[in-house]
């Protein structure tokens, strides 16, 4: 029926935080947000707010700086820690004004803001110059997840700014090399299936038992082949939640379910691992 499901919701927010995860990204990539209204999107983040007991950072991507900044400040009135904010996708900013619309959001919206850099679904790169004149200019500005997948990149943002903001991995399968360079965490898709994987991977990085580290970053990229990359990942992950015992229905159309053979790979996949 495509409705939000408040209860299960609800049951996810604690499931996750029980995992040991840190904080909970609300209305991004897997959250559907380019599918939701509005008033959807705000109904999601009062209920994540209320029943969080860790961090809470919304997702406020909008097409227009107008928009975004109302989207920001009915967030931030609801309570949330920080705004995640991915460029504009539509109409294709070049560098002059994706410094303007950053900059005009930070100036206007107190709240902390971290960039959402995610060329996947955005063909955008956020340009570095305009990341570390930003960061320089706007102390409200304390992070980035930046799901490029470039470990290149990741180190430049290390070099430039890592003294500065939080430089968060926001793909699964360059976690442990980006923290082995300097990066300060991850949130990734993946998560989503496995948070107690990635927990424990990133506890075994911060004790230094690196060669189980090692182990568990290849059995996280496993997954992540599968249920991010090999498929459409909004429906490939709702899939393995399912299979989980997670009832979070389908994506919003025009995604599709999967077919049976691609059921029986991330079955497959998830019983490798050991999930199922």
């Amino acid at each position: 029926e495509e409705e939000i499901n408040e209860e299960m919701l609800r049951e996810l927010v604690h499931y996750f935080a029980d995992a040991g995860l840190s904080g909970l990204i609300t209305l991004g990539s897997n959250g559907e947000f380019p599918y939701l209204s509005f008033e959807e999107k705000l109904r999601v983040l009062k209920i994540v707010r209320e029943e969080s007991p860790v961090t809470v950072i919304a997702g406020v991507a909008e097409n227009s700086t107008k928009e975004t900044i109302r989207l920001a400040k009915e967030a931030w009135d609801i309570g949330v820690d920080a705004l995640l904010i991915a460029p504009p996708y539509y109409f294709k900013p070049d560098k002059r004004e994706l410094f303007a619309h950053y900059s005009r959001i930070a100036y206007e919206v107190e709240a902390p803001i971290l960039f959402y850099n995610v060329p996947k679904f955005t063909t955008i790169n956020i340009d570095l110059d305009v990341i570390e004149k930003l960061v320089d200019e706007h102390s409200n500005i304390v992070g980035i997840k930046d799901s490029s997948g470039s470990i290149g990149r990741i180190t430049e943002l290390v070099r430039r700014v890592g003294d500065k903001i939080s430089i968060l991995a926001g793909t699964a399968d360059v976690m442990y090399p980006s923290w082995v360079l300097g990066a300060h965490g991850a949130v990734v898709a993946v998560a989503n299936v496995a948070p107690r994987l990635c927990v424990e991977l990133y506890n075994a990085f911060l004790e230094k038992r690196y060669e189980r580290a090692r182990k568990l970053q290849i059995m996280i990229n496993h997954l992540n082949e599968v249920v991010v990359k090999k498929y459409n990942q909004i429906s490939a992950i709702k899939e393995a939640m399912r299979m989980l015992g997670f009832e979070v229905g389908y994506p919003r159309m025009p995604a599709l379910p999967l077919d049976e053979r691609a059921l029986e790979d991330i079955e497959r996949t998830l019983i490798e691992i050991g999930l199922l």
